[in-house]
């Protein structure tokens, strides 16, 4: 008798594969990608190269010469795990920090675990939260987005979500008006100050855009992204009308790295659920932890934390949370 052999996620069907997924993701990121080096410049290339070149090595030289493994540095993974760390980084990060995030990303984040399809957290998020507690200074001088003239000596300023919790300390709900329109957030506002952030916060817009691609073509589910979304909304909608020193839902939705997070980060094969209702609750937790965080933490963005925090359930969901077995026997006097 013949044995059917299940490999670990991620699990590719039909013509699907590893790699046209992963370079599927790298491919929706492209307008995220333009419209940073649009307002960061030269800062924006050389976090990014940095950070996907430093990924790829590390993946090639822990992968040959520790695990004594051939490496698989052509199945995207290295190079998209690198466009994520580089799109959560400000754009005038010294490139011998991130350099260090790389290293954490894939050697503690992935390879520690066994590479690809083994990891439990998302790597990313793994050297993206190790450089925030490490080099709390450097992660938290963003430079203000359309008034990048260099790479070194960027301005720097407050972002959207360090004005909504300085308004939350303060009681102050006047503070508010400091936050760029609606519209800014959406579509990105040049000559203008957009306000200050990484290089994934500036246009909402081109995250989408991506989003949409991924739904069109099947590399994701609309499950959680949706379902993070809609539960910030409605969470922080009721926060606003209790009390207006909380900002609006649509503030929320628009502002830091919510967007990337919920489209590009919680929805990781490996990381994730397996089931549609798995992922609703998965998302919806990360929503809640977000808001959660953002309001009554110490940091002003909760996103990284609220989807390193779930990642940690994802095992939990999925055994408690399994579709019908295919000629399962139903127990007599249950339906």
């Amino acid at each position: 008798m013949s044995k059917l052999i299940v490999s670990l996620s991620p699990h590719a069907h039909g013509t699907d594969s590893v790699e046209r997924n992963m370079y599927g993701v790298i491919i929706a990121l492209v307008p995220a990608l333009l419209v940073s080096f649009f307002y960061f410049g030269i800062g924006s290339a050389v976090v990014c190269a940095s950070s996907v070149a430093a990924c790829v090595f590390f993946e090639w030289a822990i992968t040959k010469y520790m695990l004594k493994k051939e490496p698989s540095i052509t199945d995207g993974s290295a190079i998209l795990t690198g466009l994520l760390l580089g799109m959560n980084l400000p754009s005038n990060l010294p490139v011998w920090i991130i350099i260090i995030g790389a290293l954490v990303a894939i050697g503690i984040g992935k390879l520690t675990f066994g590479g690809l399809g083994c990891n439990p957290f998302n790597p990313a998020l793994i050297g993206r939260c190790f450089l925030l507690v490490s080099f709390p200074v450097q992660m938290t001088s963003w430079p203000v987005a359309g008034q990048v003239t260099n790479y070194v000596d960027a301005a720097t300023g407050a972002t959207p979500l360090s004005i909504m919790k300085a308004a939350i300390k303060s009681g102050d709900a006047t503070l508010l008006e400091q936050l760029p329109d609606s519209m800014a957030l959406l579509l990105g506002n040049p000559g203008l100050n957009n306000g200050a952030g990484s290089l994934g916060e500036v246009c909402a817009l081109a995250l989408l855009l991506g989003l949409a691609f991924m739904l069109w073509k099947k590399i994701i589910t609309w499950h959680i992204p949706v379902s993070i979304l809609v539960t910030v909304f409605v969470f922080s909608g009721l926060l606003h009308i209790s009390n207006p020193v909380y900002a609006s839902p649509v503030a929320e939705l628009l502002s830091g790295g919510l967007m990337l997070g919920a489209i590009f980060m919680a929805t990781d094969y490996v990381t994730s659920p397996m089931t549609h209702k798995g992922q609703l609750i998965y998302g919806i937790a990360i929503g809640a932890l977000t808001v959660i965080i953002r309001k009554w933490g110490a940091y002003p963005e909760g996103m990284s934390f609220a989807i390193l925090i779930m990642n940690a359930f994802t095992p939990l969901i999925n055994t408690y949370i399994k579709p019908k077995r295919f000629g399962e026997v139903v127990k007599e006097g249950k339906k």
